[in-house]
């Protein structure tokens, strides 16, 4: 045509490299060798039609099936619309029956393809016989296989438009097609001629990749949509992630504060027990002391009656002897002497006893001195420790509710503003109640460090 306009730079390049494929798909063609009908419109048993080199024709009268051949050759080659095989929907085409046989479930047509090596795609572009199989079955739609293996409408459309024929291509011509060309817009005598040019099958990639393409521009559209949302909310994460770092930080002092608080009570109670024990052991020892002295005192007494009880026997000899006291004097003196010697050894006993036993009285005394001091020494210990802690504990409260309170203003500010709303304001005022006993928390434990110190 000498008026069309001239093609950019890029399009013609484009055309320029397109001529080989497109010559290279125009040299590949296919010989239909067989078409099998089974339980298609009128034919309710399997069919085989072959079509032989040279003119094949079927005659016959009006009504016989003559169309139903080239309806089923077209629905084979992917005709997707039931109006243009005289049908209201597409299981139409199925066998109905008839008043002496009964219809169909299933419908199957089957064109055999010769010679047609790389028409198909891989891993069917190196088979030089093709079996195409379309199939459909009442309530579950059509199905289409190459060779066994189950493919898509669309390979199967874009493979017959390769080689310049398909459902609707020109080279199916029926009532009324060589008019409807004739009186065609110029859009649709183009079609025609791209099929004789062999191009109608680039023409249907070039449609379906554009159809990917704006899938991915909306997939993208999408994706930076998506990403968006995202960083919304991986914002609200990262300050999340500062504020639970901060509730780390004060909840590992708070802890820290209170292990060293712990183990003050832990000492204090060790130090009570170990004084409760050497008052214990004191108390044993006083007791062991008492009841050895009884046993002392227990064991003199015995010998003093003992000696009372041999100074009566004396005195009763004595007094027996009163007759004879002249002729027995110096056994007399002589007894005497020995009774005065023993009552001065019970005595040199009894004494020594006494004396031991005040000696173990006073060595207990000075135990329980010595005791008392080193008693003394622990409560002044644990009174410095007792200090050292408040000032611990009040220089830590400081520090912890220094950052406390920034966290619960900037809480408090947050509540106050009325654009956070949702989840973010559930948990700014789950971050505010957990700042608010935190601080009761260190205000009792300052308290209570007080109060052990005698502090108001």
């Amino acid at each position: 045509m000498s008026d069309a306009a001239p093609l950019p730079p890029s399009e013609e390049t484009a055309q320029a490299a397109e001529t080989p494929a497109a010559a290279e798909r125009v040299r590949v063609k296919a010989t239909l060798a067989r078409l099998r009908i089974a339980g298609f419109k009128s034919f309710a048993e399997a069919t085989n039609v072959e079509v032989l080199p040279g003119l094949t024709g079927i005659v016959g009268p009006n009504g016989c099936g003559k169309s139903n051949v080239v309806e089923a050759l077209r629905w084979a080659m992917g005709e997707t619309s039931a109006r243009s095989l005289r049908g209201g929907e597409m299981e139409d085409v199925i066998f109905a029956g008839t008043a002496n046989r009964p219809g169909r479930n299933i419908c199957e047509v089957t064109l055999t393809l010769e010679d047609a090596t790389g028409l198909a795609p891989p891993p069917f572009n190196v088979a030089d016989e093709l079996e195409i199989i379309r199939r459909i079955e009442r309530g579950s739609g059509s199905s289409y296989r190459l060779n066994g293996k189950e493919l898509r409408a669309r390979d199967i459309q874009t493979m017959f438009a390769d080689i310049g024929s398909g459902a609707r291509a020109s080279g199916m011509v029926s009532q009324g097609r060589v008019a409807t060309l004739i009186q065609a817009r110029p859009e649709d005598r183009r079609s025609v001629l791209e099929e004789a040019a062999g191009i109608a099958g680039l023409r249907a990639r070039k449609h379906e990749a554009e159809l990917k393409l704006r899938q991915a521009e909306q997939n993208l559209l999408r994706a930076e949509d998506l990403v968006g949302q995202l960083d919304v909310q991986r914002q609200a994460l990262q300050k999340q992630a500062r504020q639970a770092n901060r509730y780390r930080n004060l909840s590992g002092l708070v802890r820290q504060a209170e292990a060293e608080w712990l183990s003050l009570l832990r000492a204090r109670a060790q130090a009570a027990l170990a004084h409760a024990r050497a008052f214990q052991r004191l108390d044993q020892e006083r007791r062991a002391v008492m009841a050895s002295t009884n046993s002392a005192l227990m064991a003199a007494q015995f010998d003093f009656a003992n000696q009372e009880l041999k100074l009566s026997r004396v005195r009763a000899k004595k007094l027996e002897s009163d007759v004879a006291l002249e002729k027995s004097r110096e056994r007399y003196n002589r007894l005497t002497f020995y009774g005065l010697l023993a009552l001065l050894l019970i005595a040199g006993l009894v004494v020594s006893g006494l004396i031991k036993a005040l000696r173990a009285i006073r060595g207990s005394r000075n135990e329980v001195s010595r005791a008392n001091l080193t008693l003394q020494a622990t409560n002044a210990e644990l009174e410095r420790a007792l200090a050292a802690k408040t000032r611990f504990l009040a220089t830590t409260s400081h520090e912890i509710r220094t950052p406390l309170n920034g966290i619960l203003g900037m809480t408090q500010v947050l509540l106050c503003d009325t654009s956070v709303t949702g989840a973010v304001r559930e948990r700014v005022k789950t971050v505010h109640a957990a700042g608010t006993t935190m601080r009761a928390l260190v205000d009792d434990i300052l308290d209570v460090a007080k109060m052990e110190t005698g502090g108001v």
